[in-house]
């Protein structure tokens, strides 16, 4: 309970970064906005050529793998570069700053090269998942195969772990990728629980809220079955536009949340607008002699 009540503290202080800046939440949605076109990008032409036979795992996996890598690759490039520009931003204000659009997208532009680096480890690492989740799924032993399961899972959140404070780390120092991700990992000793608690509690909080937009859609489907059109549609607009509104929200404060811990854990002191006592309570830094 002492978590979860920081992590509304977290919050709370995220957001009044967040209402200071409100155009920070423009970035999310281009970001997400881009990658439904990448999405679409790489579907529509494979549909149409219909490359999705050709192309599948069992018949010509060199050119599924590829097609799997570069669509990864593109994704995760509009992720990190739209990341990087509310971490610039978060940053800027926490350190007395005002930011706008032009101060994220100017430092964005400005950090290409470490974004597609980053981008392109990111892919690897992907691609190696997504492969050994295949090879996972062709076990015959289904003990075996949920364990398999299960321990990929664990990866895949190791590696989340770790890699926590890349992005300000390639936003601030301009590192290049596999130097932002050892710098990560060192940062990381300090901040350990805080890293896993923050993202996990923000991500359940989250949930819950879009719940309120299940709802909504819900009775929309119900109220179109009973032949009300008008109602049932208005209802689902309302659903799906309150569960972007939330998703918008919960990428830009746990961006800005990323870029506090960042800050504090590497400068030793609390950023503007989050109180110090509870960063100090809350990240169960190393020892003194750990941290150099």
């Amino acid at each position: 309970m002492e978590r979860i009540g920081y992590t509304f503290s977290m919050m709370k202080a995220s957001w009044d970064v967040l209402m200071k800046d409100k155009e920070l939440l423009v970035f999310p949605l281009v970001s997400g906005i881009c990658c439904i076109l990448v999405l679409l990008s790489f579907a529509l032409p494979m549909a149409h050529m219909d490359m999705f036979q050709s192309a599948k795992y069992d018949q010509n996996p060199g050119v599924y793998w590829l097609i799997v890598f570069a669509f990864y690759y593109v994704n995760y490039f509009v992720i990190i570069f739209f990341n990087s520009a509310v971490v610039a931003c978060a940053i800027y204000r926490m350190r007395g700053g005002d930011p706008t659009l032009k101060t994220g997208f100017d430092a964005a532009m400005s950090r290409l090269p470490q974004i597609a680096g980053w981008a392109f480890v990111a892919a690897i690492v992907g691609l190696i998942l997504r492969l050994l989740d295949e090879m996972a799924k062709r076990i015959k032993n289904p003990i075996v195969r949920a364990i398999a399961g299960i321990a990929i899972g664990l990866v895949g959140m190791a590696w989340s772990v770790v890699t926590f404070l890349v992005i300000p780390i390639l936003v601030v120092e301009k590192k290049g990728p596999i130097e932002a991700l050892k710098e990560s990992a060192r940062l990381l000793k300090k901040t350990w629980g805080e890293q896993i608690v923050g993202n996990f509690s923000f991500g359940i909080i989250f949930f819950l809220l879009s719940l309120a937009g299940i709802v909504p859609l819900v009775i929309g489907f119900v109220m179109l079955a009973k032949g009300l059109t008008v109602l049932g549609f208005g209802l689902i607009v309302l659903g799906i536009l309150f569960l972007i509104a939330i998703s918008l929200v919960q990428s830009v404060l746990q961006t800005i949340f990323q870029a506090a811990v960042y800050l504090y854990a590497r400068d030793g002191r609390a950023p503007a607008g989050f109180p110090a006592g509870q960063l100090q309570d809350a990240m169960a830094p190393a020892p003194a002699e750990e941290r150099g």
